[in-house]
């Protein structure tokens, strides 16, 4: 099996990371439009004001758009444990993928294999940890909804690049064990939009915003693999 095709398009839009003795952070986008072509333009477009580190094509080509060492602009607006300076802390990766809507499809064995690959890599040059491989709805429930639920995060967390739970299901959770819990993983808050991205992360065959019992099982056995709780 022939590993990934690498090219290579400088984006401008980087800057120095902020006040971070490393990068502990791995954050996973969708495009969210049509094709590589326009995501490409549009990463390396000095008005756009945004761009990630690394671009991961459906047929599996990989570009480098920013060096590990500066600061992407991919995540905006953003929150995870305490800490809202996402960038600067990360690692950007963007998937091609139309995104939500009547086009949005499951992310293609390519795609998946040359991730795989791509994030083993920066886990061997970061000190990274399992609770920090994240998609975009993870630090920005209220905005975002990427990398979704036909992203294979089981797939990636059984290749060694973040974490999944198989716990099935306990009595649901009281509003502030709920609360208390999801702030330790990380999440802003218990509120329905955070609820939704862990599910649509954790628990993607049903994403409700409502913290049932295999919802917070799952919660509970991440916290413990974690080493959280």
């Amino acid at each position: 099996m022939t590993g990934p095709r690498w090219r290579d398009r400088a984006s401008p839009n980087h800057g120095p990371r902020r006040g971070v003795p490393a990068v502990d952070m791995l954050v996973l986008h969708y495009t969210g439009m049509p094709d590589a072509a326009v995501a490409l333009d549009r990463l390396c477009d000095p008005d756009a004001q945004v761009s990630a580190h690394y671009l991961v094509e459906e047929d599996g080509v990989i570009w480098r758009l920013v060096p590990e060492d500066r600061r992407a602009w991919h995540a905006g607006q953003s929150q995870w444990a305490g800490d809202t300076d996402i960038n600067s802390r990360s690692i950007g990766i963007e998937l091609v993928n139309p995104g939500h809507g009547p086009d949005y499809r499951p992310f293609p064995e390519s795609q998946m294999a040359a991730l795989e690959t791509l994030c083993h890599g920066i886990l061997a040059r970061h000190p990274i940890p399992s609770r920090h491989v994240l998609g975009h709805s993870d630090v920005a429930p209220d905005r975002k909804l990427d990398p979704g639920e036909l992203f294979d995060w089981r797939r990636l967390a059984g290749a060694g690049v973040g974490l999944w739970s198989q716990a099935w299901d306990l009595s649901p959770p009281s509003a502030p064990e709920l609360d208390a819990l999801m702030r330790r993983f990380g999440y802003a808050d218990a509120g329905p939009a955070s609820v939704a991205a862990f599910q649509r992360h954790f628990r993607p065959n049903s994403v409700t915003g409502v913290a049932d019992g295999e919802t917070w099982a799952r919660l509970i056995d991440l916290v413990k693999q974690a080493g959280l709780g």
